[in-house]
């Protein structure tokens, strides 16, 4: 193995849903933490399709952020969860929607992935899938999901946004993502955004790693991930391809961010909303954690 194969990059989102002026301190003190766990895991040889499974099941039940134990009931007053990984290499992926009360959505997603010939189980399907494999249950909801850093009650009756994210390339070149949310807060019940859509929320194949976070409605019309990933592999430059995708996300009247990390270890986390709670480290990239600037 070269030296140039050993090389590691990870990045973590906390979404691209922070109000300027509010303290997000503890989240960065979160992000810090969590990406140097992360990147003992990767310097030790762990595969990255494990460490974003890890990193966003760890992010899910900090209640630290609006996925897993920080999501919002919708409108018919129950919280609904999305989530969605994929491994770059073999392209598989898996993913779930409309999930509800299980403590870690993306566990569930790569479940799906593994375990069935699926890409997607929303709703009650997913529900019995979870149930039947013994991922873990939330069993008394209402004790258990908080509001995340950040928010107020006031943003409950808004649609405000949130969402974590994973990708990471590992000491063997191969890149994974994944990505979760309990989704815009007021949403109605049954709503999808990006996240859980492999493409528009999550991708990875043997060139880059991305998950997006913002206003999944736009994500999704703008082209999301995958679109970022298209531009990459045909010669246009990383910053570039993310730029074109963020543009066309603010030109139909919404905000987003994104992380990506290339199978070089390039990192970029590039946002157009007022902030986006991110953190990043690789070989050659020391720890970096931020929510603004």
């Amino acid at each position: 193995m070269s030296d140039s194969d050993r090389n590691y990059a990870l990045a973590l989102h906390g979404g691209a849903g922070a109000v300027a002026g509010r303290d997000y301190a503890a989240v960065e003190k979160h992000l810090a933490g969590l990406a140097g766990t992360c990147e003992s895991w990767l310097a030790d040889g762990r595969s990255a399709l494990d460490v974003v499974e890890r990193a966003v099941a760890e992010l899910e039940t900090s209640g630290l952020y609006v996925a897993g134990r920080g999501s919002a009931p919708n409108s018919a007053g129950y919280v609904e969860l999305d989530a969605s990984i994929m491994d770059g290499r073999s392209r598989k992926a898996g993913a779930v929607a409309a999930l509800r009360d299980f403590i870690s959505p993306v566990q569930v997603a790569r479940g799906v992935m593994e375990k069935t010939p699926h890409v997607m189980l929303a709703g009650k399907g997913a529900v019995e899938f979870a149930r039947s494999h013994q991922f873990a249950e939330v069993t008394s909801p209402n004790d258990y999901y908080v509001l995340p850093v950040g928010v107020t009650r006031d943003d409950l009756s808004d649609i405000a946004h949130g969402t974590v994210g994973a990708v990471a390339l590992d000491t063997s070149g191969a890149l994974a993502a994944a990505t979760s949310t309990g989704g815009t807060f007021g949403k109605l019940e049954g709503r999808i955004g990006d996240t859980p859509l492999v493409g528009p929320g999550t991708w990875a194949d043997d060139n880059v790693a991305i998950s997006c976070t913002g206003t999944g409605e736009h994500i999704i019309r703008a082209g999301g991930a995958a679109s970022i990933a298209f531009r990459f592999r045909s010669g246009i430059s990383l910053p570039d391809a993310i730029r074109e995708m963020l543009d066309e996300v603010k030109r139909l009247g919404g905000d987003a961010g994104v992380i990506a990390v290339t199978s070089s270890g390039d990192i970029a986390m590039p946002y157009n909303s007022e902030g986006m709670k991110r953190a990043c480290v690789s070989t050659s990239t020391p720890l970096t954690v931020a929510t603004f600037g």
